[in-house]
């Protein structure tokens, strides 16, 4: 994503598939190979991640933090800034509302990208919207006295962010 003042551009937006019947290991090799390719093509500055705090399904959980482990990992190893972000900050940063459901979401992210429709997968419009958020939430965070871009927000009496 680029911006441009107040304008927000997509660069690019996609998911990086593996093969489901392939090893662990296998899966987590493909998806390094894939993002280092990534990375070097679109040489990004930052790369930002979604902190996953709770999983009810602990093989999604592990999933989930197995393959956000290996794009850290591959992040840091090509110089990028990383900064991760939890659903509920992304939520307050494109909707105004920590509570929002996935879908106001996903409307918000087209209506601040000024796409004709929803970005699909759903996957491509959570990653959008992390990025929409740390393009809100940076320059906040370099602010004298701020708290450091990923890390929670302070609790202010009627913030409407949810706490897990």
């Amino acid at each position: 994503m680029r911006s441009d003042g107040p304008r927000r551009h997509a660069v690019a937006a996609g998911v990086i598939t593996t093969v489901v019947e392939e090893s662990v290991p296998r899966r987590l090799a493909t998806l390094r190979a894939e993002l280092r390719e990534l990375f070097w093509e679109l040489q990004p500055d930052v790369v930002v991640v979604e902190r996953v705090l709770f999983k009810k399904n602990v093989r999604t959980a592990m999933s989930v933090g197995q393959a956000s482990g290996v794009a850290l990992l591959t992040a840091v190893e090509l110089g990028c800034e990383v900064v991760e972000y939890t659903s509920n900050e992304v939520k307050l940063a494109v909707t105004g509302f920590g509570g929002a459901s996935k879908d106001q979401v996903q409307q918000m992210v087209a209506r601040l990208l000024g796409l004709d429709t929803v970005p699909k997968p759903a996957d491509a419009a959570d990653a959008l919207a992390l990025a929409l958020c740390h393009l809100s939430t940076a320059p906040w965070a370099r602010a004298p006295g701020a708290v450091p871009a990923g890390s929670e927000m302070p609790e202010r009496r009627g913030s409407q962010v949810a706490r897990p």
